[in-house]
């Protein structure tokens, strides 16, 4: 590149820099709500609405904000080192084994954009390409594939597609042989749960109701039903197995979720339903034979108060994982025949270790198991329930456990912070556990690094785990970037997850933390309740004791920390940095939940309250007031650097919430850093967005963080409120 021509870039650049000085205005309208005579001022109420006039304010938010972040200088060479680490290798997810030796995955080749549907025979077999989801969308909107389900023999698959990461999933079939697409196409099914009968012809599925135009989102995913589908039939003419007002002697509410799940060898169906975003259910059994009858005879196995959060069946026996005077999980069995939960036997009992999966195989039925943060595997026998390990190669996480009642032994995938996915297929015969070769072991080297396992001490006294991902050595002078992950809540635990893209900021001198605050699953189902409605400050208390434990240990310094969460961890992080503002030198919300009080009123915000808590409690608002960062704005307060994310077609958190969060920001911080909104038009929550989409994020993220830590040189900024 000549002189000139460098002048002249650099002068487009910085004419599009200092274009926006400034966030675009925001209109103020006031709206006041009283709980239990307490009042809440919401000066954003409006954006909620979601018309042309929201859709206008955040293009302006989002082009204010991408002026910002692509002016930075070394991000573009961050982008470039993330394309290049993300395509050093193959990824293959969702292994799934069918009839006659057939294996259906998602496997995304380097430089793909998207996931694509793969089968083969037999695991030494040729990848065969069945769904490329590139072929069915546009330059303007991209299709992704969102799930898959082969049907007992593999004659066919059921897959569903939805458009711009919306996960407003279209189930379609594929004959298998052919890649012949079936008539058959039925919508709304985000969460479809397909589960295939034995003639391989007619499969169960969920299905949410149409919502009449005008009608709150809210009620999406109420008063739903699982229905049963033959190929061929007209889907809007299907038979409703269960769920609301389907089966009178079974009362479910308007947000629970059914499902009907068939285990090949059985003679029984499993009805399973939970409450919300609640893991425990309700669990009936039918005999396969009684589909048509009217109403069908199901009998109750176990109810929500059972404490069951997974369950696994052969033949006549169903083996059931609780926490019910457990917390950190059993394993029951009992007969589908007559079932009595009562009286079951105990085949694996509680332990230290924290029991997360259960399945069955031909030969045994297979555990899995996580024990600080490390995984495990474990068989039980079915002739006299004795459990043996099973051998693993390396420390690190039970990412994915998958065994059929039909077969031998099971699949196992296997990672680390530090090692790259890897399928094993595990022997009984032999005992021995071997690398299918399914995915190669990842170029990207991380023997540089390493991962430490601590814990720091919360303001209660509790000690909270805390991953530390850092380079092997590092000297602990105060100086390294960091960013503090942390999410919180659901039960959902952080483990040991591979990511070579980590490697674009570990190389640069930073260091990576993940708070396994409560609210999360790490100790079993006491820690999660520990971070719950109530006690939600707990998760904050413990983010913030990880953040101090990070400085107090020399690894890094507040002009140097950052806190990051996604979704329910935008809770998280929003409301550490409201309680605690001088303690971070940046916050990063990636579509985060930053206004809780306002939850129920989202498409799945019914659901969600049993996590979170409801408006009409006395004692659930009072937390979701204390929780919610955006309530908790303070005016005239110096704020981190913020930077906030949305997907414009995102199902579960949608854009007016952080666009909220983003507006009070801007308007309350007295820091002068900068309150940005990067919001993805061509976007949902994260699930269904292209790689290429994901990078661009990251490196606009990893751009922002290390201008505000000011480790990388950059191009002359506007200060921003």
């Amino acid at each position: 590149m000549n002189a000139r021509l460098a002048f002249v870039l650099a002068s487009i650049i910085a004419v599009c820099v200092t274009a926006q000085t400034k966030p675009p205005e925001t209109p103020v309208r006031e709206v006041t709500d009283t709980y239990f005579g307490q009042t809440i001022v919401d000066p954003y109420r409006w954006m909620e609405k979601s018309d042309s006039e929201m859709t206008s304010w955040l293009r302006a938010q989002d082009a204010y904000a991408r002026s910002m972040l692509h002016a930075i200088a070394g991000r573009d060479k961050l982008l470039a080192r993330l394309n290049e680490l993300d395509n050093a290798a193959p990824s293959v997810t969702f292994l799934k084994r069918s009839g006659a030796d057939l294996y259906f995955y998602f496997k995304t080749e380097p430089g793909a954009d998207l996931r694509k549907l793969y089968v083969r025979r037999r695991l030494t077999g040729k990848d065969r390409l069945l769904v490329d989801p590139e072929t069915l969308g546009s330059h303007e909107r991209h299709v992704s594939i969102d799930y898959f389900e082969p049907s007992l023999d593999g004659t066919y698959v059921a897959y569903g597609v939805s458009a711009g990461g919306s996960e407003g999933s279209v189930l379609r079939i594929m004959e298998t042989a052919t890649g012949r697409i079936l008539s058959d196409q039925i919508d709304r099914t985000r969460f479809a749960h397909v589960s295939w009968l034995p003639d391989n012809k007619s499969f169960f599925y969920w299905r949410s109701n149409k919502i009449p135009e005008g009608m709150p989102p809210s009620e999406t995913n109420k008063r739903t039903r699982t229905y049963l589908h033959i190929l061929g039939d007209d889907p809007d003419m299907d038979q409703p197995i269960f769920g609301y007002k389907v089966s009178p002697a079974i009362e479910l509410t308007e947000i629970h979720y059914p499902a009907v799940a068939y285990s090949p060898g059985s003679p029984y169906v499993i009805a399973y339903v939970q409450r919300g975003v609640k893991f425990e259910l309700s669990l009936f059994a039918a005999p396969v034979t009684s589909l048509r009858k009217d109403p069908i005879p199901w009998t109750k196995i176990a109810g929500e108060e059972d404490d069951v959060t997974g369950f696994a069946v052969r033949a006549n026996d169903i083996y059931l994982l609780t926490h019910h005077d457990a917390p950190r999980f059993k394993i029951v069995r009992t007969s589908l025949i007559k079932p009595d939960l009562a009286h079951a036997k105990v085949v694996m009992p509680p332990s230290d270790s924290v029991i997360s999966e259960i399945d069955v195989a031909k030969d045994g039925l297979y555990v899995s198991l996580f024990d600080g943060g490390i995984g495990r595997v474990k068989r039980v026998s079915y002739a006299n329930d004795s459990a043996e390990e099973v051998a693993l190669p390396f420390q690190g996480t039970v990412a994915f456990l998958a065994a059929d009642p039909r077969y031998l032994g099971a699949l196992i995938n296997l990672t680390s912070w530090t090692h790259s996915p890897l399928w094993y297929r595990y022997t009984p015969e032999n005992k021995q556990l071997r690398d299918t070769r399914l995915q190669p072991l990842s170029p990207v080297d991380f023997s540089d690094y390493e991962s430490l396992e601590v814990k720091a001490k919360s303001n209660d006294g509790t000690l909270v785990p805390l991953s530390i991902v850092l380079r092997k050595g590092l000297k602990r002078d105060g100086t390294h970037p960091t960013i503090l992950w942390g999410y919180g809540a659901y039960g959902i635990s952080t483990l040991p997850s591979f990511d070579p893209k980590r490697l674009a900021w570990l190389e640069r001198g930073g260091i990576l933390g993940y708070a396994h605050v409560r609210g999360g699953g790490e100790y079993g189902e006491d820690w999660h309740r520990a971070g719950q409605k109530k006690t939600k400050m707990n998760s904050i208390d413990d983010f913030i004791a990880c953040a101090e434990y990070l400085i107090a240990q020399g690894f890094t310094s507040p002009s140097k920390i950052a806190a990051m969460g996604r979704s329910a961890g935008g809770i998280l992080v929003g409301r550490a940095m409201t309680k605690r503002p001088d303690l971070f030198a940046a916050i990063v919300s990636g579509v985060g939940a930053s206004n809780p009080l306002r939850l129920e009123m989202m498409q799945g915000g019914p659901q969600n309250a049993v996590e979170f808590g409801e408006l009409n409690i006395r004692e659930e608002f009072e937390a979701l007031r204390m929780m919610d960062p955006y309530v908790n704005v303070t005016p005239e307060t110096k704020y981190p650097a913020v930077l906030l994310t949305a997907g414009f077609n995102d199902p579960r958190i949608p854009p007016w919430m952080p666009g909220k969060m983003t507006a009070r920001l801007q308007a309350a911080s007295s820091s002068g850093k900068p309150v940005l909104l990067r919001v993805d038009f061509h976007a949902g929550h994260g699930m269904g967005s292209g790689r290429l989409q994901l990078r661009e994020e990251l490196a606009d993220v990893y751009a922002f963080l290390l201008w505000q830590f000011g480790v990388a040189a950059h191009f002359s900024a506007p200060s921003a409120r």
